[in-house]
């Protein structure tokens, strides 16, 4: 644009200004672009007449003092362009009349009202109905329903120094890509229905809002995005918990052979100082080397195992077609319908039944390999043997079952130094590699259990890819190493625990064959949250109790517990 039509936009600035009871700024639009706005900047036409920039001004500024922009209003016109410029056509003309009755220069236009819309309601629900409608003028531009709704949303939150408001991640961006042509009248597919059989109010109200056309006013066919208030603060309190800070391996920090090598450095609970310490653990996480002879690497089956874990069925799975049920199946529908129209009488099943009944439990099982677990029961068996057989046990059943499984084992030698090798990753089979991978693992140093839990729920959280997320942890459940000990290291694995579940991920502790204290478990787990026998074997009958009862621990609230 040039000089003159920058003065002419100044000029024009005040009788925006003047007509939409705010203040509006004024910009050419892009180059082949019609007029638009955004709410509070209004695009004219590049290198148009003054007079249609005139006109453009007008109307648009008549639009924003009038309300007719409103989020309410504009919100289900996204995505629907057919159904905006109705709506523009109809109440660009109200608010030229209305306009015209205090404002000589709108009279000029010797503006109309056709289709009598008294409010910009009553204009959408004209638009949304099949009145013929004529289309606007050139100059009455465009409508970018997007382009006004993000406006909208950056105002809400610029507007509130307290509060922000986050729209749900389903509902993604805003983008001008919405506005692109689509269908703008009522769905076709709903003609299908029009046998007296499905002459049903509630037939008709749950297809419409199934496919998007209900004519409720104010709301899109997908409603309108969840919003959750977040509280603003300037600095983190001593006991907000600090996320881990991802570790980059470059140069000869990598290992040579590990490829794959991951970690983090996560924060310490100080229960003496009552504060996190934070970037206080170096926690690795690295794949064992494979091993040449795995003819060894059998695991011993459990059938009572299989069956009480079988039984454990989180995710629900859609029957279709059943005589009765939650809701209706439209695929069954459509073909009843058919059927009828050719002469047939199928049963009646056009119902879905909604059941628990679907596997989508991700575990990562984490072994002890620290040297704690050396120590052998009276028949002279390593409790390290016990817990590795258990650990081969669990994942074979839990794999042959469905579920998502990883096995990482963990030890420490001081903060600086907490490693979890992993034997069986989630995208591994648990085969013969994996079980002589297990079966060469030999415990050594010590225990850092808190920083353990953080690394390997960090693991579970990035790569389980299952709604349902248990950390079976394999262990006496004594945490020890240097400057790790005693009320200290058990009040970080108990905050450890409870980050797991804030984040949603449920934790159940199974000591075998060790003689760990039992109070000393509890303190640390929690009365549910663990179990300890002379094998697996003797908790298999209830497996299936000891599973669910941590996963609903999540739902439940946490007790508050005075460290």
């Amino acid at each position: 644009m040039n000089a003159s039509g920058a003065a002419e936009l100044d000029r024009f600035r005040f009788l925006a200004t003047f007509i939409a009871g705010r203040p509006v700024d004024l910009a050419a639009a892009p180059q082949g672009q019609p007029a638009h706005t955004n709410g509070t900047v209004i695009f004219v036409t590049g290198n148009g007449p003054a007079e249609q920039n005139r006109r453009e001004v007008m109307l648009h500024s008549a639009l924003i003092g009038a309300g007719s922009l409103q989020e309410p209003l504009i919100r289900p016109l996204r995505a629907r362009p057919t159904l905006a410029r109705r709506y523009l056509a109809i109440e660009g003309h109200r608010v030229l009349a209305e306009l015209a009755r205090r404002m000589p220069l709108a009279a000029a236009l010797q503006p109309e009202n056709p289709h009598g819309s008294a409010s910009a309601a009553e204009s959408l629900e004209i638009a949304r109905s099949r009145t013929r409608v004529s289309d606007p003028p050139i100059w009455f531009g465009i409508l970018k329903p997007s382009a006004l709704l993000s406006t909208a949303e950056s105002g809400a939150r610029a507007s509130d120094d307290d509060l922000r408001f986050t729209l749900d991640p389903a509902v993604g961006p805003m983008t001008d890509d919405d506005d692109d042509e689509g269908p703008s009248e009522e769905s076709k597919i709903l003609k299908m229905f029009d046998n007296p059989l499905f002459n049903s109010k509630t037939v008709g109200d749950f297809l419409r809002k199934l496919l998007g056309t209900s004519g409720s006013s104010g709301n899109s066919a997908g409603g309108d995005p969840q919003a959750e208030a977040v509280r603003r603060v300037r600095a983190a309190g001593s006991h907000a918990r600090p996320l881990p800070t991802k570790i980059h391996f470059t140069g000869d920090e990598r290992p040579g052979a590990a490829v794959g090598v991951g970690g983090a450095l996560h924060p310490e609970w100080d229960v003496f100082g009552r504060r996190y310490r934070p970037d206080w653990c170096r926690v690795i996480d690295y794949p064992l080397t494979t091993p040449a002879e795995v003819a060894a690497a059998a695991v011993t089956p459990d059938d009572v195992l299989r069956r009480r874990l079988s039984r454990i069925g989180l995710g629900p799975r859609v029957l279709r077609r059943r005589p009765d049920g939650d809701e209706l199946d439209i695929e069954a529908l459509v073909d009843l319908s058919v059927d009828l129209r050719s002469g047939f009488s199928p049963p009646e099943h056009i119902f879905s039944e909604h059941r628990k009944v679907a596997r989508n439990l991700g575990v990562l099982i984490l072994l002890d390999a620290s040297g704690s677990v050396t120590d052998a029961d009276p028949d002279g068996l390593a409790v390290h043997e016990h817990q590795r057989r258990a650990a081969a046990t669990l994942a074979a059943t839990l794999e042959e079952l469905g579920d998502r499984v990883a096995v990482y084992a963990f030890r420490s030698r001081g903060r600086h130094a907490v490693h979890l090798p992993a034997v069986k990753k989630f995208d591994q089979r648990f085969g013969a590699v994996c079980r002589a991978r297990l079966n060469q693992l030999q415990p050594s140093n010590y225990t850092r259990l808190g920083a353990a839990i953080r690394g390997a729920a960090e693991i579970l959280e990035q790569e389980a890819g299952t709604p349902n997320k248990l950390l079976l942890v394999l262990s006496d459940g004594h945490p020890y190493d240097d400057g790790y000990e005693g009320r200290y290291a058990e009040a970080d694995a108990h905050k450890a625990l409870e980050e797991l579940r804030a984040d949603g991920i449920a934790c159940l502790c199974l000591s075998i064959g060790s003689s760990a204290d039992a109070d000393a478990l509890d303190r640390v787990f929690g009365s549910v949250s663990h179990a300890g026998a002379a094998s697996l074997a003797e908790l298999s009958p209830r497996i299936d109790e000891l599973f669910m009862a941590s996963l609903r621990e999540l739902a439940a609230p946490a007790p508050r517990r005075h460290a």
